[in-house]
């Protein structure tokens, strides 16, 4: 699988529960469907969208199965295998492979705060074990350790370490990063609001929450990026910010869950820690959707 398959709007699957609390494998299914219906360029089961600390090993094995299966080939699949236990997110990342992903994403090591080197040495192991595309992933603001420029710089001539999700919010890092890094290099922003800032710099798209709810309008947002044309691009931009600012109202992804469940798409299960969003929130998400002319109640039908 080439680095350039995991270029354009990729969607950072949520995981959808049954009102038990158990997977709901159907749900999984028909979600990735009308992401591919929606023309998604690749799909990204198992990141923090997906709420996946609170999967099972099994469970995460499952969905990307399940992904995958639907994917049918039709778009790639990057599978989320990330922690703070380079052994274990080598395991987990071989287990991805074997489930058919086409690439990982690893987010990096959380609460342990490596230095530079350590972050270095961490993904050098995981490129070295797994034979598929690594994407790193910097969220410093989950994971207490940002992946500095020079590190990332320093990956880029590992082989199959093919780009960087860079959710750090900070937009000066990421015009440093376009720059230090070569061309080929895939830099992927990570966050909804700064898609356009990113791709004008050098970015080649992004890992998104908002495209859970509106698959088609961000593909045609990242698309007119691609194309050069920004002024399309920002229309669209325009039009969705409130909605991707009001799925981080509350910690992601609570929101971008109570939205999809007023749409209709799931059922609004959460996993503790994580529980529902306080009404005043959940008014606000109301609000949005209605703005977006989306469904936006509990009666709405399943897509």
């Amino acid at each position: 699988m080439m680095r350039d398959a995991f270029t354009g709007c990729g969607t950072a699957l949520v995981t959808p529960f049954a009102r038990g609390g158990a997977l709901d494998e159907a749900a999984v299914r028909r979600l990735a469907r009308r992401q591919i219906d929606a023309g998604i360029h690749f799909l990204v089961p198992c990141g923090t969208t997906g709420e996946t600390p609170t999967l099972t090993p099994a469970e995460r094995i499952r969905v990307v199965e399940i992904v995958v299966d639907e994917a049918g080939g039709r778009v790639p699949v990057l599978a989320g295998a990330g922690g703070y236990n380079t052994h274990e997110v080598i395991e987990a990342a071989l287990a991805m492979a074997r489930a058919g992903a086409d690439g990982i994403l690893s987010v990096a090591p959380y609460y342990s705060k490596p230095t530079q080197e350590g972050l270095f040495q961490h993904y050098q192991a995981i490129a070295s074990a797994v034979p598929l595309p690594i994407v790193v992933y910097n969220v410093p603001g989950r994971t207490g350790c940002n992946v500095e420029v020079s590190t990332v710089a320093r990956l880029t001539a590992i082989r199959n370490i093919a780009g960087v999700k860079e959710a750090s919010g900070n937009v000066t890092q990421m015009c440093e990063l376009c720059r230090a890094v070569p061309s080929s290099f895939l830099v992927l922003a990570g966050d909804d609001a700064l898609t356009l800032p990113v791709m004008s710099i050098g970015g080649r798209g992004i890992i998104s929450v908002v495209a859970n709810e509106v698959p088609a309008q961000m593909v045609r947002m990242v698309e007119r990026a691609e194309a050069g044309d920004f002024g399309g691009a920002r229309t669209l931009h325009q039009e969705l910010l409130p909605l991707m600012q009001v799925n981080f109202i509350e910690s992601s992804p609570i929101p971008v869950k109570a939205a999809m469940a007023m749409m209709g798409l799931i059922d609004e299960v959460y996993r503790l820690p994580l529980v529902p969003p306080s009404q005043a929130s959940r008014e606000r998400i109301g609000t949005v959707l209605r703005e977006l002319g989306l469904p936006a109640g509990a009666a709405a039908a399943r897509a």
